[in-house]
């Protein structure tokens, strides 16, 4: 199955991705399900987040870190060749220049200077393909905390590269051996050693996922992405919005944090899945990780595991926004199979000269294939290019 989710109009903006209030809900989904010592934590960071986020100078010093330590504003490339192969107007919102090679910096950075003004000596974080480790070690370094990173040991073996960089940052990366090893294990362990250690510590959770109020503060930090490319197209588009905004989704934060920027646009939502992943394509309503959110289960109710070539795609399930979006029709949710994924990263390495991540060759997959069909030719696509490849050579290496 695939590209089940239905087109429908765009919904207006008055309601959709906003803030979700007290609750933490939106629609039916999200929540705080956690125990009763998290629930305290999760109240803590809610309380601190709203505080810093009107706080001038929180957000000045927040800027000046994303400036010159992370290398913002990133640029909004012409894909030229290959859109002239395609016959669309595919422009990639390239993340993948960040320090550290992915946009996870631009919410471990908020996260992290959240947590020094809560008084928190120490970061806690969960990582499928090591990117959000990476960022949350280099934070930690940054600002002078320390940084526990916890990684499923298939993870380890396949991001081996990742995994030297945090601990040459200075992390300390625990693997997790129990479940499929991925990046669900490793979120569900961090979840359970902050449970001891929440007066010192704050979880730096990586995606749009977990309790409230986490789906809607990552998505705030990696709101830089959208309203940074709403200018950029503002400036390069005859019409100032693309037709198309699309992003891989693995728990959805560069995603959201696109979507979030053209909310109030008709341009459309396309959130592309691994086929082995599809939380939002194909998921069931459940609760995992501290949310009520789709999730890949069986008939028991049971979290089936998810598999994708692209670790930080790897999850069963979708964060409670995303599957928000897709029941209002407002964004659409396809899955891309491995192969196709393989497939887009070459032709972009050898049509622009750049190596994606495999969670973004998911995003650009779609448009290769949904173009000249479900992408009119001469369309305009805002396609965000999440990470750099660095770290999937070596399962490049093994099929190219």
């Amino acid at each position: 199955m695939r590209d089940v989710s239905p087109w429908r109009e765009p919904v207006p903006a008055s309601g959709t991705m906003g803030d979700p209030r007290a609750r933490g809900r939106f629609g039916e989904y999200g929540g705080r399900y956690a125990p009763e010592s998290l629930v305290e934590a999760c109240r803590e960071v809610d309380e601190a987040f709203r505080e810093a986020r009107a706080d001038p100078g929180f957000r000045g010093a927040l800027a000046e870190l994303l400036a010159l330590h992370a290398g913002r504003p990133t640029p909004l490339t012409p894909a030229r060749r290959l859109s002239q192969e395609l016959g669309v107007r595919l422009y990639l919102k390239r993340e993948d220049l960040t320090h550290t090679g992915s946009h996870k910096i631009n919410n471990v950075l908020g996260q992290a200077l959240l947590a020094a003004r809560m008084g928190r000596r120490r970061l806690i974080a969960e990582t499928g393909a090591g990117q959000h480790g990476v960022a949350t070690a280099t934070a930690a370094a940054l600002l002078g905390l320390e940084a526990t990173v916890f990684m499923g040991e298939r993870d380890i073996e396949r991001q081996a590269l990742n995994v030297f960089r945090m601990r040459m940052l200075g992390a300390e990366v625990i693997p997790v051996t129990t479940g499929s090893r991925t990046l669900k294990d490793a979120t569900s362990e961090a979840m359970r050693h902050w449970v001891g250690v929440t007066g010192d510590s704050h979880y730096c959770v990586g995606s749009v996922i977990g309790p409230d109020p986490y789906p809607w503060m990552v998505r705030e930090f990696q709101r830089v992405i959208g309203d940074e490319a709403r200018g950029q197209c503002a400036a390069e588009l005859r019409t100032g919005v693309p037709d198309h905004v699309v992003a891989c989704v693995g728990g959805g934060s560069n995603a959201a944090g696109t979507f979030a920027g053209f909310a109030d646009t008709s341009a459309r939502f396309v959130g592309v899945e691994a086929e082995g992943g599809a939380g939002a394509a194909r998921g069931r309503l459940g609760v995992l990780h501290g949310c009520r959110s789709l999730f890949l289960q069986d008939d028991d109710g049971q979290i089936v595991e998810a598999h994708s070539i692209a670790p930080g795609l790897d999850y069963p399930g979708v964060g409670p926004e995303h599957a928000h979006l897709r029941d209002l029709g407002r964004a659409r949710y396809v899955t891309v199979t491995d192969e196709e994924a393989v497939a887009a990263a070459v032709r972009l390495a050898r049509t622009e000269g750049i190596v994606p991540a495999l969670e973004s060759a998911h995003a650009l997959a779609w448009v290769i294939r949904a173009a000249g069909g479900e992408l009119p030719a001469g369309s305009t696509v805002l396609m965000t290019l999440s990470g750099r490849g660095d770290k999937d050579i070596s399962t490049l290496k093994e099929l190219v």
